[in-house]
């Protein structure tokens, strides 16, 4: 049929309510069958890197707290070997 034609049999009212209807339960099955599925699929590879995100995050406190511990380590060993080191007397003894 022809939509003149539908036009003149049952209104432009009622031809565009149906028209707004089978634009309506193209675009809900659109979301349904399309977007919805991507959505969730995305929503685990958030929160598959959240989850690596936590874990870099302790690995770096991590690593912060290893990279101190050595720092302070190689301080103490230093004023340690300061403290051992005995200082040379350059002065020499004159034989009379």
């Amino acid at each position: 049929m022809d939509v003149v034609q539908l036009v003149a049999d049952f209104g432009f009212p009622v031809v565009m309510v149906v028209g707004l209807g089978y634009f309506v339960y193209y675009v809900w099955q659109t979301i349904t069958n399309t977007i919805d599925p991507a959505v969730q699929e995305m929503k685990t590879t958030i929160i598959r890197l959240t989850d690596q995100l936590r874990l870099l995050d302790q690995d770096m406190i991590r690593l912060k707290e290893k990279v101190g511990t050595v720092m302070e380590l190689k301080e103490e060993n230093k004023l340690k070997d300061e403290k051992t080191e005995k200082p040379k007397d350059t002065r020499t003894r004159k034989k009379d």
